[in-house]
């Protein structure tokens, strides 16, 4: 028996409040176990997992394929930096840029350091092939954006929290409104301007869904400008909008691409920055890595957990299931005053609670949900996000959604 089998819940929680950093704010749930679409927590209570690890869970907790080939793997080779090749790097490479049709991948670990890669491209392509001039180039984000907590990534944050008392910010950064073409085409007009970065949906700010014509028409402006349109599809990706990118909805490729969490299926940081030569080839030795960034079990991982995608249809099951599912929250809408608005894509979905009498409303409703066994978190205060693993089945979102409508109606 370990340790862990002796302590409760509230024991554990009490030790991370005395030894850890506050910087998050989670459900009062201690985890100890997943498979599939389920966790358990240390008593043993069992949960419907609505979250994913924000989207990082695709595949379901501890798919057996994965496991074996990070098993398989850790037994003969785990890193050797970037100073070695390794008998995995390469071969993963061709697989997925193959895989979502680009020339080249620069692999790193975590979607924050796909960010900032992208961005230092970006930059390096505007002075050295697009002619901007020496630490002049400007990088457009869209208000609400968010892709981590790094400075460079704060700095183009418009969220308090995030950015109070840690400037001063990066430079070099133009923040326009999200979904608002008008607003991206006047800000092209400098000429200094290197890229737009951009999730196709919003995550972190609540599901934010643009209009159907805007991610194409932000490729067509930037290809108007000869500027590099960067898509942030570390949540949105791989297969969790019912397509295999977001941006295939748009039927359109960016310049630059950046993925993360799901493309090791959870098991372990894995990100990448995909683009052309010509991009990519602005970087020479030296210029910027990782010491993990590349690494053979990383790459074995990665490599299964997309085939995990592929062969298993994750895409179409999350386009059905997310039709299921909002069509479940828009019949509890009828029944409820409580819900303002349901919105989504495929299995990334959010409800819009209505909390004016009492702001800590969604919080309650995440908690009463978890006593009936299912797990999921608010944001922006009223906001609940739900993002289950894309292989869910029929029988088992109708279960959800009956603690999602037991959970919201208790208190309307």
């Amino acid at each position: 028996m370990s340790i862990v089998d002796t302590i409760s819940s509230s024991e554990l929680i009490a030790l991370e409040d005395k030894y850890g950093a506050h910087n998050y704010h989670p459900l009062p749930v201690v985890l100890s176990k997943g498979s599939g679409i389920k966790l358990w927590d240390v008593e043993g209570k069992e949960y419907f997992d609505f979250l994913s690890a924000y989207s990082a869970v695709n595949q379901g907790h501890c798919h057996p394929r994965i496991i074996q080939a990070l098993m398989y793997q850790a037994q003969q080779l785990t890193l050797t930096s970037r100073a070695f090749h390794n008998d995995k790097l390469g071969i993963y490479e061709e697989y997925i840029t193959s895989y979502f049709g680009y020339d080249k991948v620069l692999p790193m670990n975590t979607g924050v350091e796909g960010g900032e890669t992208a961005l230092k491209l970006c930059r390096k392509w505007a002075y050295e092939v697009k002619g901007v001039p020496e630490n002049e180039a400007i990088i457009i984000f869209a208000s609400g954006n968010f892709w981590g907590r790094t400075l460079a990534a704060i700095s183009a944050s418009v969220d308090p929290d995030s950015r109070y008392h840690f400037g001063p910010y990066m430079p070099g950064y133009q923040i326009i409104p999200y979904n608002d073409l008008a607003a991206l085409e006047l800000a092209l007009q400098n000429p200094n301007v290197a890229g737009f970065m951009v999730e196709p949906i919003q995550g972190e700010a609540g599901v934010v869904v643009p209009d159907e014509h805007f991610i194409k028409g932000v490729s067509e402006l930037c290809t108007k400008h000869n500027v590099l349109f960067i898509a942030d599809e570390v949540q949105t990706g791989i297969a969790r909008t019912g397509k295999k990118l977001c941006c295939d909805y748009a039927g359109i490729k960016p310049d630059i691409l950046i993925l993360g969490k799901a493309l090791s299926g959870g098991v372990l940081p894995v990100s990448a920055v995909l683009t052309n030569k010509e991009v990519m080839d602005t970087l020479k030795p030296g210029q910027h890595g990782s010491t993990f960034g590349g690494n053979p079990l990383g790459c074995a991982v990665a490599m299964e957990a997309l085939k995990v995608v592929e062969e298993e249809d994750l895409a179409h099951n999350a386009f059905q299931m997310g039709n299921v599912f909002r069509n479940e929250m828009l019949k509890l809408q009828q029944k409820s005053s409580l819900i303002k608005l349901v919105r989504g894509k495929g299995l990334l979905n959010a409800v819009v609670i209505d909390d004016h009498e009492d702001s800590h409303l969604a919080w309650n409703i995440c908690m009463k949900m978890k006593t009936l066994g299912l797990l999921a978190k608010p944001t922006h205060g009223n906001i609940i996000r739900f993002a289950p693993p894309l292989i869910i089945d029929q029988d088992q979102m109708l279960e959800a959604c009956s603690i999602i409508e037991k959970s919201i109606l208790s208190f309307s």
